[in-house]
């Protein structure tokens, strides 16, 4: 289940990051250097997992109003951090980029937490009926 639940995160994390490659002109996946497009989804999930929480415990702390954008936060702030990493796979060029990549990269991994666990289960819970349907223990 742990298994399952990281690649989700990491399944989640990348298909952000296209898509916010895709709709900004200012947001470059380096493509022709895709280790560290790989190292860039991988330090990418691994600091949304950590500052989250962290975000929001400052946040309830000393700027309780920020609290409904910790997920908007922790995506920039993870963003700048991998940004700013010598391993290549990821540049954001210009202010419209910046302002605009937090949130769709937040969208889209919010939707494909949700929605790519649905696709993983459906097919166990597909593939166990097969097998009820057949005589074969589930």
């Amino acid at each position: 289940m742990f298994l399952l639940r990281t690649l989700v995160f990491l399944l989640s994390a990348a298909l952000g990051l296209v898509v916010a490659d895709l709709l900004l002109p200012g947001f470059v996946i380096v493509w022709h250097d895709w280790w560290g497009f790989v190292l860039a989804i991988v330090v990418f999930a691994v600091l949304q997992s950590v500052l989250s929480p962290w975000i929001a415990t400052m946040a309830r702390r000393y700027a309780p109003a920020l609290l409904g954008g910790i997920g908007i936060i922790s995506t920039l702030v993870a963003l700048l951090v991998v940004v700013l990493l010598p391993i290549g796979g990821l540049r954001i060029t210009d202010a419209i980029s910046w302002v605009l990549a937090p949130v769709v990269v937040w969208v889209i991994t919010a939707l494909a937490t949700v929605l790519l666990p649905l696709l993983f289960f459906a097919k166990r819970v597909d593939d166990r009926r097969d097998r009820r349907r057949d005589g074969t223990p589930a």
